[in-house]
């Protein structure tokens, strides 16, 4: 990894001349659009795009590992490593087809170097800095949790500043966007995720025995179930309460439930591993106390 980040460096830094020299070029004429391609591979899925300097995608593609993973109840960062390794370049391929353009026609190329496992970063990384470096293009790092904050602008027409909120299955984050590279931190997990602690509670349930869930991941189980049950069959008390910030946490939350769940057990008379009756009530007791939480 040291070789990468020293060629990561250097193509950093020629990555930003470049990209400067040519946003600067030509002031007060009309320059051509800017092309570049997208690549991530932080965690699961490996995916690409073209946009244009105007935010339009101009082509996409992407390999989804959803059903390997489902197999094993959570990602296995080596099985998403060789994933990554064995789509990675016809997904790039594909992205550049259906937008119509060609390497030599890119401005630059953008990646997902950090957060996120390290291991299918590493794929991204790599893939990219041989692309660069073969063709002689620009390379930007991308920090994909402040390239979530900025997607809005490619649907919206947004100023800054505004209050952005990101939720997955690593991360709770508010912040506020003051730029494009400038972020105000507000508060975020002091444990885990929201996302992480729904699949854990999915787990903790077998919701991949439950006959309408076996294909479906955990945040999505628990919301699927949630829909149909009751959720004042079950009170959380809310996290952080006493605590006047905008931090989260999930992991206190997370023993609740499961006090809460081996306790239905005990009263249905059911080992752990059998679905309970009352499943859907704990769905959506969940689903309520994540979101009030959060909000």
């Amino acid at each position: 990894m040291n070789s990468i980040a020293k060629s990561l460096l250097k193509s950093v830094k020629h990555g930003q001349a470049a990209w400067l020299r040519s946003s600067s070029a030509r002031p007060g004429k009309q320059c051509s659009r800017r092309l570049v391609l997208g690549i991530e591979t932080s965690c699961d899925d490996t995916g690409a795009a073209v946009v244009d300097d105007a935010g339009c995608v101009l082509g996409e593609a992407l390999h989804c590992q959803k059903e390997v993973h489902l197999q094993t109840g959570g990602i296995i960062p080596v099985v998403a490593q060789q994933l990554h390794r064995e789509n990675i370049e016809q997904v790039v391929e594909e992205a550049l087809r259906v937008s119509g353009v060609s390497v030599p026609e890119l401005a630059a190329v953008a990646t997902t170097v950090k957060p996120g496992l390290a291991l299918s970063l590493g794929v991204g990384l790599e893939y990219s800095l041989a692309l660069v470096n073969r063709h002689q293009k620009p390379f930007i790092p991308i920090h994909h949790m402040e390239a979530h904050a900025l997607t809005v602008r490619l649907t919206h027409h947004l100023e800054f500043p505004f209050l952005v909120l990101l939720v997955s299955g690593g991360h709770c984050i508010l912040a506020v966007a003051q730029g494009v590279s400038d972020f105000l931190l507000l508060g975020q997990s002091i444990d885990i995720a929201p996302g992480d602690m729904l699949d854990k509670v999915a787990r903790r349930l077998s919701l991949r025995k439950h006959p309408e869930c076996h294909s479906m991941a955990g945040g999505q189980a628990i919301e699927h179930l949630a829909q149909t049950g009751n959720q004042e069959q079950l009170m959380f008390r809310l996290p952080m309460n006493q605590y006047r910030n905008c931090n989260f946490s999930f992991s206190g939350l997370l023993n609740l439930v499961n006090n809460a769940i081996a306790q239905k057990e005990k009263e249905e008379g059911i080992e752990e591993g059998e679905i309970l009756s009352c499943v859907g009530d704990v769905a959506a007791a969940v689903q309520h106390a994540v979101a009030v939480h959060i909000i």
